[in-house]
């Protein structure tokens, strides 16, 4: 049997985690590593102890928001976001460790990869986002497109989270 490279080993366990996500629009994951080691991980979805969109329904989809505008109007976190966070609130440091993601990063988190010293994004689904693109070639940040078939995640062969304001799916 071939063993998998290091990369798509990440990508895919960012793809099992973004299975935790909470959001009905699409389901991101994310793990940062520094040195062949998991330091963090993160799904997109609500802060901690408050209710997720499953359970109260997407604001963006009410407001007829389109993907990638308007990023402050939605109650959830962004993977990325959750896992410098989950890193910071445990006192780990990701200076210098790289961060796979399912989906390229926005431009509000691309701004935070750079400030936590993130120096290489490994990405399965690309994410239009100017600002993003011009934030990453200035700072320096390799960045990689590698194909991995997502399980999960809008893209993927798992189930679609579905909410009380959604049509269709089922609720887990």
């Amino acid at each position: 049997m071939k063993r998998k490279s290091k990369d798509v080993y990440f990508l895919e366990i960012a793809d099992l985690v973004s299975s935790r996500s909470t959001c009905l629009r699409n389901q991101v994951g994310a793990v940062i590593v520094k040195d062949s080691q998991i330091l963090s991980t993160g799904y997109n979805g609500a802060p901690k102890g408050l209710a997720h969109c499953d359970a109260v329904g997407c604001m963006r989809e009410r407001l007829g928001l389109k993907s990638g505008e308007r990023h402050e109007l939605c109650r959830g976190l962004h993977a990325e976001q959750n896992a410098i966070i989950q890193a910071a609130y445990h006192g780990v440091s990701v200076k210098g460790a790289k961060i796979y993601v399912t989906t390229k990063p926005c431009s509000i988190c691309t701004k935070m990869l750079i400030n936590a010293g993130i120096e290489e994004v490994v990405y399965i689904e690309d994410y239009h986002d100017e600002l993003s693109e011009q934030l990453l070639r200035e700072a320096e940040l390799t960045v990689r497109q590698v194909h991995v078939t997502r399980v999960y995640g809008r893209h993927g062969t798992g189930q679609k989270r579905t909410g009380p304001d959604t049509q269709s799916g089922l609720k887990s």
